[in-house]
């Protein structure tokens, strides 16, 4: 029988639906580069059908892993996920590491998320919020008027977390359902539309955009046929682009365990949820992408062309539905947006509450408001560090998150082998789980080494250098923080 917590009487409060951690899961999977990614990676590395096949063998090796969070959660349905099962599993410096990079991988997409906000109402609406002093940080400029609204944004989120789970968790449905109404309806347009055209979608897998960008500079490109995929790109390459950021793109369904003391359901139905969640940002990657390329017969020569990565999907809105269509997809792109920002709020503060009364962090982290329920202090400390994210830009932001990155794929690793430990310990005998966990603690460590090892012609994947550095710099701390707090013990 477990014993009650008397050094922290409050307790989280059992509200979430089902829907409600859907919403969770399908609100931090997408974001605002689904959105854009289409003309900013997509469509030059992988094309249409090379994203797509990417994006469907990404959702199944996610699915993988989520079969292990399916078993692992009913077992342990604590806050904390992840580092919880490897606190049980594996001891104490092994779940120092795996919360240490996940919290920071959960909070970085709360201000990154935020970024984008004058990013989007720039493309929308015009350049209404660049006013005031202006700066520029690694080259993106920086406008008072982007900075105090996103900032705003990030308080009123946090403060609707802080109003209690039933609220957030409502707020994150409504927000989720018109992510996801958005672009079905743009969707079916799409396919009624004569404007746009399967023709339209060629070269089906990228092209050597480097070599298109050589061309132009030296005045002999006179269009994108010469650089289609014939003999520049291979189906491989251009499937594998892709596929290196699966990780990054499906993380948020790994969201779902931190808030398993606030389920009021059975624990055993997250495997279903997690299911549907990865399944509909699939879709909507998927979907985002063929409608860009569909609905635009030039979108090759618009990458290449364009002095700054273009929003094709816009174009390719207003190109199917005019005002119309830049309204969906504002809508959409909005509330990609601002479930991210819910949603890394409510896992981030779950993750720092499990720590801390576990004794990892803080012990202020564990404290929960009397009468909503919710880890206040760890709220009010991620408001606090979000609100940096407005003030750094996107682009220096950017760093954090790549090096943050690597911390969905150390807790994906760690759950897979946490499934496998538990299930020797319990003595069960389960081939399907046996052969998940093997295989998603190997997806895993592939993720992990992609991202640390540079491999050519995938740049993109790997740390840039300011990334390393700050890895380094994290390590050092945690290093530090663990020694002062622990000493030598690693169990």
């Amino acid at each position: 029988m477990e014993k009650p917590d008397t050094k922290h009487p409050a307790h989280l409060k059992r509200a979430l639906n089902p829907m409600h951690v859907w919403a969770l899961a399908f609100g931090c999977i997408i974001g605002w580069g689904s959105f854009i990614n289409p003309g900013k990676k997509f469509l030059f590395n992988s094309g249409v059908a090379g994203t797509a096949i990417a994006m469907l063998l990404g959702a199944a090796i996610m699915v993988v892993i989520a079969f292990n969070y399916a078993y692992m959660v009913p077992k342990y349905p604590k806050a904390g996920g992840q580092f919880t099962f490897a606190k049980i599993c594996f001891g104490r410096l092994p779940a120092f590491l795996c919360g240490w990079f996940l919290v920071a991988a959960y909070l970085t997409n709360v201000p990154m998320n935020s970024t984008a906000i004058g990013l989007i109402i720039d493309g929308l609406f015009g350049p209404i919020l660049k006013f005031g002093f202006h700066y520029t940080v690694a080259g993106f400029d920086i406008y008072a008027g982007e900075m105090l609204f996103a900032m705003a944004v990030l308080v009123l989120f946090g403060l609707f977390n802080i109003q209690g789970v039933k609220v957030a968790g409502s707020i994150q449905t409504l927000l989720a359902f018109l992510l996801g109404s958005s672009v079905l309806t743009l969707t079916a347009i799409a396919l009624t539309s004569d404007a746009a055209t399967f023709a339209n979608m060629e070269p089906l897998w990228g092209f050597d955009k480097e070599t298109a960008v050589s061309a132009l500079r030296a005045g002999s490109y006179d269009g994108i046929e010469p650089f289609v995929h014939t003999g520049t790109v291979s189906i491989c390459a251009a499937v594998l682009a892709t596929l290196a950021i699966a990780p990054w793109a499906y993380v948020g369904f790994d969201t779902i365990p931190q808030a398993a003391e606030e389920y009021k359901f059975s624990p055993t139905k997250v495997s279903f949820i997690m299911i549907v969640a990865i399944s509909f940002g699939c879709f909507v990657y998927i979907a985002n992408n063929t409608i860009t390329a569909a609905a635009l017969a030039n979108w090759p020569d618009l990458i290449i062309n364009s002095s700054h990565t273009p929003w094709l999907l816009l174009a390719a809105s207003e190109r199917l539905l005019g005002v119309f269509g830049k309204v969906i997809v504002g809508i959409a792109v909005f509330s990609a947006v601002l479930t991210g920002i819910m949603g890394f709020y409510m896992a981030s503060s779950r993750l720092m509450y499990s720590m801390a009364r576990d004794g990892y962090l803080p012990e202020s982290f564990a404290v929960i408001d009397p009468k909503h329920r919710t880890p206040k202090n760890a709220l009010l400390f991620c408001i606090g560090i979000s609100l940096s994210g407005p003030i750094l830009g996107r682009e220096a932001l950017g760093w954090f998150v790549d090096m943050c990155a690597i911390g969905a794929s150390i807790g994906f690793l760690f759950t897979c082998l946490a499934t496998r430990v538990t299930m020797k310990k319990n003595g069960e005998s389960n081939s399907f789980l046996s052969i998940v966990s093997v295989l998603g603690a190997a997806f895993s460590a592939f993720f992990i080494a992609l991202q640390l090892i540079p491999i050519p012609g995938l740049d993109f994947v790997h740390f840039g250098t300011p990334s390393y550095l700050l890895l380094v710099v994290w390590i050092l701390i945690g290093a530090a923080f663990y020694l002062g707090r622990f000493g030598l013990k690693v169990r």
